[in-house]
């Protein structure tokens, strides 16, 4: 059996002024890595928490309540500010994007940055859905073979998911949360990405309160934009807001 090696949290120091990563759901903050070089070469501290149970083996991630995940993303952001960032823009992908979105409604951020982030009821199947393809990947990481996976299967399938229900509470919490939110939002789709994710961006786009706001499409990305074909270029355009973003927020 190949050994993995386990995702970490980073924090990439750089400037004064801070983004906090949040990955999505069986993600992990390889998700996010590039974007956080990218700023740090260019000046900006970077921290991306990896939420408990991910990164690690499936049966671990059906033990952590989604809550738990969320309580990890504020830490990430107090994690922040006590090192004495007080200028910090939250950014996040899929559910990491739900998870931004309820830190901009609820505590003070200067920037907002949601990629391929859904804001539309998904049913729990879906989330189990994606805990199944995530413990097919990790078992083809351990090195097993296909029949191995199959063999195996029925016994993960046993277990109870009853916690993915959260998911769904605290994607309606951030669209209850969305008018409150007034901090320059930034959102970002790929269009080959699936229609509840497509049909989220315009939904966020028009609720969300912020006055400074835009809504940018990538024709040629779907779900994860920020490893995808193009990548290099969100990077890019998130920069140009970051940037964009500081000399509003100093004015």
């Amino acid at each position: 059996m190949m050994r993995i090696v386990p995702p970490k949290s980073f924090t990439y120091e750089a400037g004064d002024q801070a983004i906090l990563l949040l990955h999505g759901f069986t993600g992990s903050t390889r998700d996010v890595k590039k974007l956080g070089l990218y700023v740090k070469e260019r000046g900006w501290t970077s921290h991306a928490p990896l939420y408990t149970g991910h990164g690690e083996q499936p049966e671990r991630l059906l033990q952590v309540h989604p809550r738990t995940w969320w309580e990890d993303a504020v830490a990430g952001y107090w994690e922040l500010r006590e090192k004495g960032y007080t200028d910090i823009v939250v950014a996040g992908v899929s559910l990491g994007g739900v998870f931004a979105l309820k830190v901009a409604s609820e505590l003070p951020v200067t920037g907002l940055v949601t990629m391929s982030t859904p804001i539309q009821g998904k049913n729990t199947s879906e989330f189990y859905q994606r805990v199944l393809d995530y413990f097919i990947e990790y078992k083809k990481l351990q090195g097993k073979k296909k029949l191995e996976i199959e063999e195996e299967m029925p016994c993960f399938q046993e277990q109870e998911a009853p916690h993915l229900e959260e998911i769904q509470e605290m994607i309606q919490e951030a669209r209850e949360g969305l008018p409150r939110i007034q901090a320059p939002t930034y959102i970002l789709q790929g269009t080959l990405d699936d229609a509840v994710y497509r049909k989220s961006a315009p939904l966020i786009y028009h609720e969300v309160g912020a006055k400074d706001k835009s809504l940018k499409w990538y024709e040629k990305s779907g779900h994860r934009i920020t490893t995808g074909e193009e990548s290099r270029q969100v990077n890019e355009d998130i920069y140009t807001f970051l940037i964009k973003d500081k000399k509003a927020f100093m004015e």
